[in-house]
C-alpha cells in the first residue's frame, strides 16, 4: 500500500545535513523561495506543503485535525526520504509543528527555529469560526485581507496570495481546527533542542510578545526581532532570515574561528591576528566566516578529506608557504606522514612532477621539524 505524503521540494546535496522548512497557513512552500536556495548550499533542504495547500492533498487531514497530526505527516515524509534526524524551521502554523516535534519527538530534531509563530494562537473560538465560514463560503473573503495580515503596507508577494486563493477550503479549514486546539505553553520548559525564536516587529498575527513568551520558557533559547517584518518574514526580509538560520545551523563567525584554531593551531592564528591591520581586517573576517565558518564546518566531508583536497589544490597552484601550513594542519586532522606522501605522489600525476618535487621538499621539511625534539 502506497502512503500518501505531503507535497515537498527536496534541494541541496543528498549527503548534507537535512533541514526541513514548514509553511504558514494559506501559503505553499513558495514562502521559502528566497531563503531555501541560499541554505541549500550547505544543507539538504526539504520544504513541504500543508494539506490542501500547494500540491498536498486536502484529505491528508480532516475536521478536528491537530498540530500533532501535521507533525506526524512531517515525520512520515522524513522517514520516506530516509531522514532520521534533522534541523527544522517553520513559520506560524509551521512553527507550531516544530514546537510539537520538539516537545514530543526531540530525538528527531538537531535544532529548531520558530518564526513568526506562537505556543498558542489566541484561543479556539476565532479559529473554529474561521474554519466554519471557510467550509461554508470558501476562501475569497480571506484572500482580500491577505496582504494586510501577512505584510507591512505596500509590500506583497503575488505568488503567495495566489496560493492562498488556490488552497482547498477543506484542507484550510482543517488546519484552522489544528490552530484552535494548539496550546503548548505548559510544555515549553521541557524543550531541550537548541531553539531560535524569530519575531517580526510589525507582525499583527503573532506579535513579538508571543515569541518572547516562548523564549522566556525554553531553556537557552535565543530571540531575534526583525525590524520592518510582518508575519511572513522569510518572504519579506529573506536576507535577515537566512542570516539568522545560518547562525542557528552552525555557520557563525565564532564557529569558524574555533575550527580555524583547531585545524591550524593557536600559534598560527594568534600570529595572523597580531599582524592584522585595518587594511587586512575585512580579509581576516572573510576567512573566518567563509573558509572556516562555512566550508570547513560543512560535515559533508571529514576534516581528513578536506586536508587531502587542500594539499592537492595548493600543490597545483604552487602555494608552498600555504602548503607547509596545511601539512601541519593535515597532521592535526589525523593524516599520517605516509598518507601525506601518498597525496603528494598523486599530485605528481595530475599536477606535474616538478610541482610534486617542490611539494615533497616542503612536506619533508615540515615533518622533520615535527620529529625534532
Amino acid at each position: 500500500m502506497t502512503v500518501q505524503l505531503l507535497n515537498h521540494l527536496d534541494e541541496g546535496p543528498a549527503s548534507a545535513p537535512p533541514l526541513l522548512l514548514g509553511p504558514s497557513l494559506g501559503t505553499s512552500y513558495a514562502l521559502w523561495d528566497a531563503v531555501a536556495p541560499e541554505l541549500a548550499a550547505r544543507h539538504r533542504v526539504v520544504r513541504w506543503d500543508l494539506p490542501g495547500h500547494g500540491g498536498s492533498a486536502a484529505d491528508l487531514i480532516g475536521p478536528g485535525a491537530t498540530v500533532g497530526d501535521l507533525a506526524a505527516l512531517v515525520l512520515a515524509l522524513a522517514d520516506a526520504l530516509g531522514i532520521e534526524r534533522f534541523a527544522y524551521a517553520g513559520v506560524s502554523l509551521g512553527g507550531a509543528v516544530g514546537l510539537h516535534l520538539a516537545v514530543h519527538h526531540p530525538e528527531r530534531l538537531s535544532s529548531l527555529a520558530v518564526i513568526c509563530s506562537s505556543a498558542h494562537f489566541g484561543g479556539a473560538t476565532p479559529w473554529r469560526e474561521r474554519a466554519e465560514r471557510v467550509r461554508r463560503e470558501g476562501l475569497e473573503w480571506l484572500v482580500e485581507s491577505a496582504d494586510a495580515r501577512w505584510f507591512t503596507p505596500g509590500f506583497t508577494v503575488p505568488r503567495l496570495v495566489r496560493d492562498h486563493r488556490d488552497a482547498d477550503p477543506a484542507g484550510y479549514a482543517a488546519c484552522c481546527d489544528a490552530l484552535a486546539a494548539f496550546d503548548l505553553r505548559e510544555r515549553l520548559a521541557g524543550i531541550t533542542v537548541p531553539t531560535l525564536l524569530v519575531a517580526g516587529r510589525e507582525d499583527p498575527a503573532t506579535p513579538p510578545a508571543h515569541l518572547r513568551e516562548i523564549s522566556d520558557a525554553v531553556p537557552g533559547a535565543t530571540l531575534l526581532e526583525l525590524p520592518g517584518a510582518s508575519h511572513l518574514a522569510p518572504a519579506q526580509v529573506p536576507k535577515a532570515v537566512v542570516a539568522a538560520l545560518r547562525t542557528q545551523l552552525g555557520g557563525a563567525p565564532a564557529s569558524g574561528m574555533a575550527v580555524r584554531r583547531e585545524v591550524l593551531g593557536d600559534a598560527h592564528v594568534d600570529r595572523a591576528q597580531a599582524r592584522q591591520t585595518p587594511f587586512t581586517a575585512r580579509f581576516q573576517d572573510f576567512i573566518s566566516r567563509y573558509a572556516w565558518g562555512e566550508i570547513w564546518t560543512d560535515p559533508t566531508l571529514s576534516r581528513r578529506e578536506r586536508s587531502m583536497i587542500t594539499l592537492t589544490a595548493l600543490v597545483a597552484h604552487g602555494h608552498y608557504d600555504e602548503l607547509a601550513m596545511h601539512v601541519r594542519a593535515a597532521r592535526r586532522n589525523g593524516l599520517t606522514p605516509e598518507e601525506i606522501g601518498a597525496v603528494l605522489l598523486q599530485t605528481a600525476v595530475y599536477c606535474g612532477v616538478p610541482a610534486a618535487n617542490s611539494a615533497f621538499a616542503t612536506a619533508q621539511r615540515v615533518l622533520a621539524e615535527e620529529e625534532t625534539p
